[in-house]
Parts: C-alpha cells; sequence; structure tokens
C-alpha cells in the first residue's frame, strides 16, 4: 500500500507543480522518476513518453499509467494515473469557481502572459533533452527533418507523420541488420 501511495503522490506533486502540458513536465519527471526514485531509465520514460504522444489522452496521464504498471500493475497504474489528474481536477474546479470575477483584471492577464513564456521555456528545455537521447545519426536528422516541414506546411494529422516515421525507422533498421548478416 506504501508503494501505490508514493506513486500516487509523486504523480500528484509532479502534476500539481508544472505547467504547460507534457513536454514541460519531461524534466521534473525524468528527475522524480529516473533520478530520485529510479522507477524507470531515462530511455525508458522517452519510450513512455513517445507511446503517451502516440495514444489517444494526455501525454502526461498516459506516461505516469505506463510508469506505474511497470511498478505495481494495474493498482499502480490506477495509483498514478489518479494522481496525475487530481492536482488538474482541484485547480480547473478552484479556477471556474473564482476566475470568472478576475479574468479582467489586469495583473491576473499580465499573470497569465508570464505564465505563457515561461511554459515555452520549459518546453523548449524538454525538446533540447528529448533530442540529445533521439538523434543519434544522420537517418534520425533527416526524419526530424521533414515531419517537422510536413507538419507544418502540408495539412496532414500528426498520426500519420509518427506511422512513417516509424516504418522508415524499422524499415531502415531491418535493412542495416540485413547488411551485417
Amino acid at each position: 500500500m506504501k508503494e501505490l501511495w508514493n506513486l500516487f503522490i509523486t504523480f500528484c506533486r509532479i502534476g500539481g507543480f508544472t505547467f504547460g502540458g507534457g513536454y514541460a513536465m519531461l524534466p521534473m519527471l525524468q528527475r522524480e522518476v529516473v533520478e530520485k526514485r529510479q522507477w524507470a531509465t531515462e530511455d525508458e520514460v522517452l519510450d513512455y513518453f513517445a507511446i503517451g504522444q502516440c495514444t489517444p489522452g494526455i501525454i502526461f496521464v498516459n506516461t505516469a499509467t505506463f510508469i506505474g504498471y511497470k511498478q505495481k500493475g494495474i493498482p499502480g497504474a490506477i495509483a498514478a494515473t489518479v494522481g496525475s489528474v487530481f492536482p488538474s481536477v482541484c485547480i480547473v474546479m478552484f479556477i471556474a469557481a473564482v476566475l470568472n470575477n478576475f479574468a479582467e483584471l489586469p495583473v491576473v492577464q499580465h499573470a497569465f502572459a508570464g505564465i505563457r513564456v515561461v511554459v515555452s521555456v520549459l518546453i523548449i528545455n524538454a525538446v533540447k533533452g528529448m533530442w540529445k537521447k533521439s538523434i543519434v545519426d544522420q537517418l534520425c536528422v533527416v526524419i526530424t527533418a521533414v515531419s517537422f516541414f510536413v507538419s507544418v506546411w502540408v495539412d496532414i494529422s500528426p498520426v500519420w507523420i509518427v506511422i512513417a516515421a516509424a516504418v522508415l525507422g524499422i524499415a531502415v533498421s531491418g535493412g542495416r541488420e540485413a547488411k551485417k548478416s
């Protein structure tokens, strides 16, 4: 039971003290899950994060579910998932109750403008960290560049871009393995 409580509290803390969505949570997630608690390796967290991105739902919640499942099976997945959404539910309920009364105040508008800037920096920092681990050769650079340009200039679902990149990666890896044999 203590381990389930630790999963709940850990993901509750991450969910409650980071803003900006999944990418902004990645640095804190890596610090808590990889460095502090050693529930997963850095590569595993990046894999969970990538899978969480491809599956329906919120990236952070999906990632928390995977990590919780790895630790304690279905009860762990439930504890981590509930912990990850609990702060957001409380914050949204509070904001819905009081924000309408204060949304037009300049200080509130300036606060949100400042938060947006910080979230942008957190996202850039997360991308930088993922870049170092993910871009390992020239093929990865090409896939990244093509994916970026297609996502910006072509009206196509990101799902198709992810599927195409996965198929290309599998095909190239398979070709490299065939050459080695």
